[in-house]
């Protein structure tokens, strides 16, 4: 990459916090969800572009496991998006909430929502997308993790300080851009340099182009499970919250979808032209088959082609931490702290707070774990657990008593959890059932005999 192409997009950067800063505060409202007034357009670049920043374990998984990323990372995403697109964005526009923890406040009361605050704050801190950052930044700079992960994850918040969702939005759609015209680049480059599908058939092992990649059924189902967490994605309910309309809501997500779908074409088929071309990157060192996007780039890309696509990957992974690492501040900021203190006053300065805890706290988390898709199914397998059912049951017309939820978020993420520290430890899953599972099955059953102790209102 060469240092002019990083010097513009940093210019950028600098440019969107000096902007902002020259800008007064503005109320709560506009903080948190840009006063309601995302446009289509906004609405499309921002939510697509939040949630690409494991890019790099996106290009490691399709190195490895071949088609069976779309299966994995790509459709059981759609099909939960496509659920909250119809049956949830117009009703979580109409709730007129600012943040999800507001939703289970009104509901459940203020244990429970503290106790869902603190699960989404482990799921939105943005550990997975700051380990990809700097891991990329290592490869391209070749200086140390630690000092250029800190470094990486204080430039990617930074101007989401003062501006807020505002910011976030402002920035995510010139990264929007930049992440398709990278992958607009590299794929139609590779297929015309190296061949097309039959060329790939006869250079990939045969199981890259099967649906499980090899993989045990397990293995693939677990993340059918997981992305149920799609219904309780903060990111959706902070878009729809900020949408100009109910309207604007839900077709803004069904368009998304259909970004979703292209994108993960084009990573997909990317990553199966990184196996094909260069076999053993794996067992190369250094960053193996994470670095299968830019080995790839720097394989078949001109060096002004291939800093344009490495442009676009760092504007991939850092929109989506301006937009988790945001997510994250006012969850542990306003829902936690602001509630506790008594919710007193603005809670602006309080989700300030908030971003700094969630640059430390996803510094540690990345550093602790090391692996973008470790850390997506660790939090994703304790946090579902505990946000998924009580959150689906707050929007029906029974209303569970409080204790039954709160029994079903301690009890689901706690058995999780435990799963999680056994695998850890070095021992294998119990009777090998992936930790979600037993924690989903916990959550539900309290939930659902609190739904039926409930009385309808």
């Amino acid at each position: 990459m060469t240092p002019a192409a990083l010097a513009v997009y940093a210019a950028f950067l600098i440019y969107a916090v000096l902007r902002l800063f020259r800008k007064g505060d503005k109320g709560e409202t506009d903080y948190l969800i840009a006063g309601r007034s995302l446009t289509l357009p906004a609405f499309v670049a921002t939510t697509v572009s939040s949630w690409y920043g494991g890019i790099l374990g996106v290009g490691e998984y399709s190195y490895t496991y071949g088609l069976s990323n779309w299966l994995v990372f790509g459709v059981p995403y759609y099909l939960y998006a496509l659920i909250f697109a119809l049956f949830l964005a117009k009703r979580a526009r109409r709730s007129r909430m600012l943040t999800l923890p507001d939703q289970l406040r009104e509901r459940y009361g203020g244990g429970v929502s503290i106790l869902g605050a603190s699960a989404l704050f482990l799921m939105t801190a943005p550990a997975a997308y700051v380990l990809a950052l700097g891991t990329l930044l290592v490869h391209l700079t070749g200086l140390p993790l630690l000092p250029i992960l800190l470094v990486g994850t204080a430039f990617s918040l930074a101007y989401v300080y003062r501006g807020g969702l505002s910011s976030v939005v402002f920035t995510d759609k010139i990264q929007f851009i930049l992440m398709f015209l990278g992958f607009l680049i590299l794929l139609p480059t590779a297929a015309f340099k190296l061949g097309g599908f039959d060329w790939l058939r006869a250079n990939l092992p045969a199981e890259h182009l099967s649906w499980n990649g090899g993989l045990p059924w397990q293995a693939v189902a677990v993340w059918y499970v997981i992305a149920a967490a799609t219904l309780v994605e903060p990111a959706f309910y902070q878009r729809c919250y900020a949408a100009k309309s109910e309207r604007t809501a839900r077709r803004g997500l069904l368009v998304s979808i259909l970004f979703w779908i292209f994108f993960d074409f084009m990573t997909t088929f990317s990553g199966l032209y990184a196996r094909a071309a260069l076999p053993g990157l794996a067992e190369a060192g250094g960053l193996g088959a994470q670095a299968s996007y830019p080995a790839l780039a720097h394989s078949v890309l001109p060096p002004v082609a291939a800093s344009l696509f490495m442009v676009g990957l760092l504007a991939t992974i850092m929109s989506t931490i301006d937009s988790y690492g945001f997510l994250a501040a006012v969850t542990f900021g306003r829902d936690i702290l602001w509630r506790l203190r008594g919710s007193h006053g603005d809670s602006t300065q309080y989700s300030r707070l908030g971003l700094v805890v969630t640059g430390f706290a996803s510094a540690g988390l990345a550093l602790w774990r090391e692996s973008i898709v470790g850390l997506w199914h660790d939090l994703g397998s304790v946090g579902t657990p505990i946000l998924l059912l009580p959150l689906v049951f707050s929007f029906g017309r029974r209303k569970i008593a409080p204790p039954w939820i709160f029994a079903a978020m301690i009890g689901g993420g706690g058995v999780a959890a435990l799963w999680i520290i056994f695998d850890q430890m070095g021992m294998a899953y119990p009777w090998g059932i992936e930790p979600i599972f037993p924690g989903l099955l916990l959550s539900g059953i309290f939930c659902l005999i609190g739904w039926l102790r409930a009385s309808r209102y």
